[in-house]
């Protein structure tokens, strides 16, 4: 290692110079922390104030003193938060009141576990006793939902299904994925709640790599996603009518995982990208300087990681991915990481896909280029449709998942959807 410093002490000059700079111009007015990845998880429990998961007010008080780039220090501003509101809903009568109350708590302290090193013995505590409180929440509220335990080999997976109003049962079946950092129980808030109120049911999963299978059974990402899908829907249909229409929408991650599994499994009749993911070894190779790429074609990977430790000082939102990506995907090293986000992409499998398809995309993006929804969709040879909707900075949506504007990306989703109630 002090050889490979030695002999390239010139270019390490300019690297680290270069990782130092990496991303620090000047912030726009308009954000809650400067980097981009506290800016985004704290947009993302925001964004759940429609549907009874954060006030606001109770958001800008858990972010206050928050020192960004600290991830204790996110811990327990948002923990302080949760157990503020958890202590005052054990105290509520009002079952409705106490119901929402409890939603906010479970986010609060969902999102205070998010930047937390994997063996941080905190974060499972945090997790555990958020899932708790998000039932308490969905029971007070009288929300009506089925608990379901999938068989996936060895292991379980999980899957919650939340049966619409009467009629539910004719029109389309909404089944709903998340991404790279997704638990089950914040799904509710994503589509649930919003499909309810428009007659639809909903079948939320979670598969390898995310919320308690990860965290309970250690079971990493698949990039044969069809795999975890077709077992959910294999259990599901064993004790349940099947819909006449079923559709699979996948956010983040979900992107690639939704179109993945579609390509392969015929009962779906529709595939939405939430936004749209078609390659992640693009999407990771973006992170990095591309003095990185070069390295790992020479196989110095140990001067890789020694570059990887100095950007991830540097930058929160990168230190988080790198930690994220070994453990959801089981990898040793940023190399090994690096090389298992390329097994992501839709090339071989895009011209597969024979259903309907929405592709949703921001211009801002700050985890996918826009230009892969052209990628995507020159791939699409064989869908009956493909129908694609980019949001913009002054639609309020340009954010990666419209986070911020979810009544915005609602109103094309179910109006998409309204073609599978005609038919």
């Amino acid at each position: 290692m002090g050889y490979l410093i030695s002999k390239f002490y010139p270019l390490l000059i300019f690297v680290i110079f270069s990782i130092s700079v990496w991303n620090c111009g000047k912030i726009e007015k308009g954000r809650f922390f400067n980097d981009q990845a506290y800016h985004f998880q704290t947009l993302r429990a925001l964004n759940d104030v429609r549907s009874d998961g954060a006030e606001t007010g109770e958001v800008l008080e858990a972010v206050k003193n928050i020192k960004e780039g600290d991830p204790q220090s996110w811990f327990y501003g948002w923990e302080n938060a949760g157990n503020r509101v958890l202590e005052r809903a054990d105290k509520i009568q009002d079952r409705i009141s106490k119901g929402q109350a409890y939603l906010r708590a479970h986010n609060y302290l969902r999102t205070a576990e998010f930047f937390l090193d994997p063996d941080d013995e905190k974060r499972q505590s945090a997790f555990d006793k958020s899932v708790k409180v998000f039932h308490k929440g969905l029971d007070n509220l009288g929300v009506k939902y089925e608990k379901i335990q999938v068989p996936y080999g060895e292991h379980k997976l999980n899957a919650i299904y939340y049966p619409g109003p009467a009629g539910a049962d004719k029109k389309p079946l909404i089944v709903f994925v998340g991404g790279f950092d997704s638990t089950l129980e914040e799904l509710y808030f994503v589509i649930v709640r919003a499909a309810y109120e428009r007659g639809f049911s909903v079948l939320t999963y979670e598969g390898p790599g995310q919320g308690s299978v990860l965290r309970k059974q250690n079971l990493g990402f698949t990039p044969e996603w069809e795999k975890p899908t077709k077992a959910v829907l294999d259990t599901f249909l064993t004790s349940h009518t099947k819909h006449p229409k079923m559709i699979l929408v996948g956010m983040s991650l979900g992107g690639y995982l939704a179109p993945r599994a579609a390509a392969f499994d015929k009962r779906f009749d529709g595939v939405v990208a939430y936004d749209v993911l078609y390659d992640f070894g693009e999407v990771a190779e973006r992170t990095v300087p591309g003095i990185i790429l070069w390295l790992e074609k020479q196989n110095y990977n140990n001067l890789i990681e020694f570059l990887v430790k100095i950007k991830s000082s540097f930058s929160p939102s990168f230190s988080w991915g790198v930690k994220n990506g070994r453990w959801t995907m089981k990898t040793a090293n940023s190399v090994e990481t690096l090389k298992a986000f390329r097994t992501y992409s839709l090339e071989s499998s895009a011209e597969k896909i024979t259903q309907e398809v929405l592709i949703l995309a921001a211009t801002e993006d700050h985890f996918i280029p826009l230009k892969q929804v052209e990628d995507f969709k020159r791939k699409l040879t064989n869908a009956k449709s493909v129908t694609s909707v980019i949001y913009d900075r002054a639609s309020g949506g340009a954010e990666h998942c419209q986070l911020g504007a979810q009544a915005l990306w609602q109103a094309d989703f179910f109006d998409w959807m309204k073609r599978f109630e005609k038919k």
